[in-house]
């Protein structure tokens, strides 16, 4: 699966989409081939503030339960509710099924991330 150009990639597997002051946060392909099936998604309520680098959820699968780690810092706004009955959205459309929506505290922030090219050689590493 090719990873979107206009993403921002973690280390930690999670990608953001920016659009103005507006990030929106999901886990990408490869984690979510690496986790399995997933059969549960944790995510904070609206109103929560999250950190760079903190956790700030869970994602269980079949295999184990994983943190999710937030790639910058903002507020959320949005939280995907389609997640609580049918998570394994996220293995059917990883980058569509997004997560969790912030307003970014810093809208640079999202500039030191890796691009989908940068993503694909660090996936590539890590095999």
């Amino acid at each position: 699966m090719a990873y979107p150009a206009d993403f921002k990639y973690t280390k930690e597997h999670e990608w953001i989409k920016v659009e103005g002051n507006t990030g929106t946060i999901g886990i990408t392909d490869h984690a979510q081939q690496a986790l399995g099936d997933i059969v549960f998604v944790e995510l904070p309520k609206v109103g929560a503030s999250i950190t760079s680098g903190q956790s700030f959820g869970t994602v269980e699968s079949v295999k184990a339960v994983s943190d999710l780690y937030a790639p910058v810092s903002g507020t959320v706004t949005e939280v995907n509710a389609d997640l609580a009955t049918a998570p394994e959205k996220v293995n059917s459309d990883p980058h569509g099924a997004w997560m969790i929506k912030i307003t970014l505290a810093n809208t640079a922030e999202a500039n030191s991330l890796m691009s989908a090219a940068d993503y694909e050689a660090f996936v590539a590493e890590e095999k």
